[in-house]
């Protein structure tokens, strides 16, 4: 059995406003929870799980959740290279220069 595992307050707070807004997004399209569910394909009790922002929730079915409300592209751009400053900056020439010794 997996050791228990809690997540830093960050990760929390990140996974409750989450959870808010798809439950706001839900509310605004007018949308059962036995519908997103369904569209999901996850249980109703998952979906409510994930409105909490429960971080036991798998990331598949957190993305399922948001692909049945029309937000899955916004998944897959989370950590696009294109996006990363501190990649693109830790990856420039000028930063390669900076390390190297004099």
């Amino acid at each position: 059995m997996p050791t228990p595992h809690t997540p830093p307050l960050a990760v929390r707070r990140a996974l409750e406003k989450l959870g808010d807004d798809i439950f706001d997004a839900r509310k605004r399209r007018k949308l059962s929870a036995q519908v997103v569910a369904e569209r999901a394909h996850t249980s109703r009790n998952t979906l409510k799980r994930i409105e909490q922002g429960d971080p036991a929730v798998s990331f598949g079915i957190y993305a399922s959740v948001l692909n049945a409300l029309g937000f899955l592209n916004s998944v897959g751009d989370l950590a696009d290279p294109a996006r990363d400053r501190l990649g693109l900056e830790l990856t420039s020439p000028s930063a390669k220069r900076r390390r190297e010794p004099k």
